[in-house]
């Protein structure tokens, strides 16, 4: 397509028009020493044959998370996309439609996302649902946010166990309220109870806990429950909804509110985004929840319709009044989450969720085994856990990649204590064979000579997965 840039008439006209000489002085706001006073460096034009292949020749050299073992985890999962997702959610009226404003004409749309609050209420066990919103994080962020708006309380508890990215999103989304964060130390690997019961008053707004946390490990939501709500703050809990096919839902155990990164349910890694927030909550605070809802109706005839109602947004009913300034669910991605949950039913996202917790409990057994290595908390898990490695984990993960293996996270970064640890996660997608060229890798970290050569001689085809 050819681009036409203004021509300098173009300029002079429209210069003319405002009302001024030069185009400098429409920016005057804008430091001299911050403007570029010399052209840009840019590249010799190409032709469109060209720039394409350019393009093919870039993405060539991007790396394909098929080719790799992957034991990545902290938030974005390697887990089993049917492929009748990626077909449907690529039907046009799915992948180009836009913000549902006019009902009449986005009954499809409308309908899927009913169905997606629908499934993510069962999920849950909460009563309301909003359309989704960007990620994890920043469905923690607005979850914080409702809890000040609903207590008109300042104060926030968040553990340790936290993921230290939802942290950072936290502060950012806060930091123009002065709410007073606090932290709460860690006993294990979880929430340390007595540290919470010395913090939590009638000044909280609401405390935020992650289960299963940043760690893999699962929280005591019971008992958390009961200390949050004696002092009347609000409980956040964030979930794995994959969990949830095999764990007691928050909204048993009397959660306020249930957020979490819905990335798991039917979408692909995407190099780490886009990401799919699902938020929930109990009715009584529907009028407080930040984004779209979409609602089921009847027309003057008696049929069953769609509509959005309950937008609490500043573009709508609520103005100023909006508990938030999310404008855009993460449409597609809800889609492809609602296609998920419907092929697979209840009984399908058990079967997932048992063959995690199976086969990350194998991992777990087969790697104590090396001398040298041993998990870090004790406590039950899910999916993912931590491991104590004999030599620096970044030594680990970069020994193992030379094998095509993706060996975990390394948690020195996150300043947590845990210099020798090894955040690792196991889905359902990784086959015993896989877990089993790990293990015989890592043996080889500590001396050992059974070590394979290289992946070719050892994994066996995907559809062994089938098998286990």
């Amino acid at each position: 397509m050819t681009y036409n840039p203004n021509t300098e008439q173009n300029r002079e006209e429209m210069l003319k028009a405002i009302g001024v000489e030069r185009f400098e002085n429409l920016i005057p706001c804008i430091p001299e020493e911050i403007k570029l006073k010399k052209p840009l460096n840019l590249p010799k034009k190409l032709s469109e044959l060209e720039i394409v292949a350019e393009l093919r020749k870039m993405a060539g050299e991007n790396k394909n998370s098929t080719q790799f073992i992957n034991f990545l985890g902290a938030g974005i999962y390697d887990h089993f996309v049917p492929v009748a997702i990626d077909h449907l959610i690529s039907r046009s009226e799915f992948y180009t439609a836009y913000t549902p404003y006019q009902a009449e004409v986005s009954q499809g749309t409308l309908q899927v996302i009913y169905e997606f609050q629908s499934l993510i209420c069962n999920l849950t066990g909460m009563e309301v649902a909003n359309a989704s919103v960007y990620d994890g994080a920043s469905a923690i962020a607005e979850a914080v946010l409702m809890a000040y708006a609903q207590t008109e309380r300042k104060k926030v508890l968040i553990p340790e166990s936290l993921h230290p990215f939802y942290k950072e999103v936290l502060y950012t989304y806060t930091s123009g309220l002065k709410l007073k964060i606090d932290d709460i130390g860690l006993k294990e690997g979880v929430l340390d109870l007595e540290q919470l019961k010395s913090k939590i008053d009638d000044k909280t707004a609401c405390l935020v806990v992650q289960s299963p946390n940043f760690f893999g490990l699962i929280e005591d939501l019971k008992e958390i429950e009961s200390l949050a709500h004696k002092v009347g703050a609000l409980l956040i809990v964030a979930t794995d909804p994959i969990s949830l096919g095999i764990l007691k839902p928050p909204g048993e155990y009397n959660a306020d509110i249930v957020v979490g990164e819905g990335q798991v349910l039917g979408n692909s890694l995407n190099f780490g985004g886009p990401l799919l927030g699902f938020f929930a909550t109990k009715k009584e605070f529907v009028r407080k929840m930040p984004g779209r809802i979409a609602a089921a109706t009847v027309d003057k005839n008696g049929k069953t319709g769609y509509v959005l109602t309950l937008q609490t947004r500043e573009q709508h009913i609520r103005r100023e009044k909006a508990t938030s300034n999310i404008c855009t669910n993460q449409g597609l991605l809800a889609t492809a989450a609602c296609i998920y949950l419907s092929l697979l039913g209840k009984n399908g996202l058990k079967k997932v969720a048992e063959l995690c917790l199976q086969k990350s409990h194998y991992a777990v057994e087969q790697i104590e085994k090396i001398s040298g290595f041993k998990r870090k908390f004790k406590g039950p898990f899910f999916k993912e856990f931590v491991i104590q490695t004999p030599v620096a984990p970044s030594k680990v993960i970069k020994a193992l990649l030379k094998n095509k293996i993706l060996a975990g996270l390394d948690l020195k970064p996150f300043k947590l204590g845990l210099e020798d640890g090894l955040l690792m996660s196991v889905t359902e997608k990784r086959t015993k064979t896989e877990i089993d060229f790990l293990v015989d890798n890592l043996k080889s970290l500590t001396g050992r000579k059974d070590y394979p050569a290289s992946a070719e001689n050892k994994i066996e085809p995907e559809l062994e997965n089938q098998r286990n």
